[in-house]
């Protein structure tokens, strides 16, 4: 009798083991993830993104996938945030501009004329990925990957090859980006704050003459049918990233959390690659509809970047703390010396 009773226990013990792993297993077939983003379908940006999908898919047995929703077809940046807070979606990717009303030390990437090439970018990212991730995952947050608009130019109705030629023109600043429209104040530019949507008809009406975006966004957004001129210097690294909200992430079991993070850091470099690209193409592009590139001097450049770092050193700590900008410098300085 008690060995009938220990294996009816034993019996019981593996059916009822059979059934939480089977209700695991399906609640992992059913883990879809929305994410949304800006980036338009049947971009480069996401076909690689698709590819990032498809693998983890496949690593998943299917049992865990990401629905997109691109295109900004959720609302803009403010309303993917907020729609992530109220867990309506899970995942997004974010400029730099609002990932840093998460985490304002994301504000770096925003400093004018902070960086002067990819290499650099690549440098200081190494360096400082993990105390911003840190950041962020305090503030509830996980970021998956690193993802870019690229380098920012200048396009405009008037030529903009000096400073002088800069403060006498009506600047465009994107309202949701304060910290931006404080840098022109410190600078004595005058800046009119519009909506992305509403920039288009400022070219075309004559309230602004300068805009600036990363090229191919210039070109999807159809800003570069309104303008003469691209000053061809890097102006503002456009960084981004896709990110999770914390508690959704935690929920996830180790083995698809791995997956995901392994998926996203392996597919950094094909982002990264494909955005270059088309900003490449992109003035290019430009160049054939008659756009004149202008390239202002050395010294002109140099102008530029000593106001922008005296703007930055009486902008205070607001927008940006300043031992994460120190620290920057710091790194810029050494890299840009062993570089010589």
């Amino acid at each position: 009798m008690n060995l009938i009773r220990t294996a009816k226990k034993s019996m019981l013990s593996i059916f009822i083991f059979s059934l939480l792993h089977s209700a695991a297993l399906g609640a992992e077939k059913n883990m879809v993830i929305k994410m949304v983003t800006l980036a338009p379908e049947g971009s480069a940006w996401m076909q690689v993104f698709n590819e990032l999908n498809a693998d983890v898919a496949a690593k998943t047995d299917k049992k865990v996938e990401f629905k997109m929703y691109p295109g900004g077809v959720m609302g803009d940046e403010k309303d993917m945030l907020r729609k992530m807070h109220i867990g309506q979606v899970q995942a997004a990717a974010l400029s730099g501009t609002s990932l840093s009303t998460i985490f304002k030390e994301m504000n770096v990437f925003q400093v004018p004329f902070l960086f002067e090439t990819h290499d650099e970018v690549d440098h200081i990212l190494g360096k400082m990925d993990s105390s911003l991730k840190k950041g962020l995952e305090e503030h509830g947050y996980i970021l998956l990957g690193w993802s870019e608009g690229g380098f920012i130019r200048l396009l405009s109705t008037v030529p903009i090859n000096t400073l002088d030629e800069l403060k006498k023109a009506k600047v465009w600043t994107w309202e949701d980006a304060p910290m931006a429209k404080a840098i022109f104040d410190e600078a004595q530019i005058s800046a009119v704050p519009l909506s992305i949507p509403d920039v288009l008809l400022g070219l075309q009406t004559g309230m602004v003459e300068v805009v600036y975006a990363p090229p191919a966004g210039a070109i999807s957004l159809q800003w570069f049918t309104r303008v003469k001129y691209l000053t061809d210097v890097p102006v503002i690294y456009l960084a981004g990233a896709i990110v999770m909200k914390k508690n959704v992430f935690n929920t996830m079991p180790q083995a698809v959390q791995d997956v995901i993070v392994e998926s996203f850091k392996s597919f950094q470099g094909r982002f990264k690659e494909v955005v270059r690209s088309q900003n490449q193409e992109a003035i290019k592009v430009m160049e054939k509809h008659g756009i004149q590139v202008l390239k202002p001097s050395k010294e002109e450049i140099q102008k530029f970047r000593t106001l922008s770092s005296k703007a930055m050193q009486h902008l205070g700590t607001r927008y940006l703390s300043k031992e994460v900008l120190a620290e920057v410098y710091g790194y810029l300085e050494a890299y840009r010396k062993a570089k010589k």
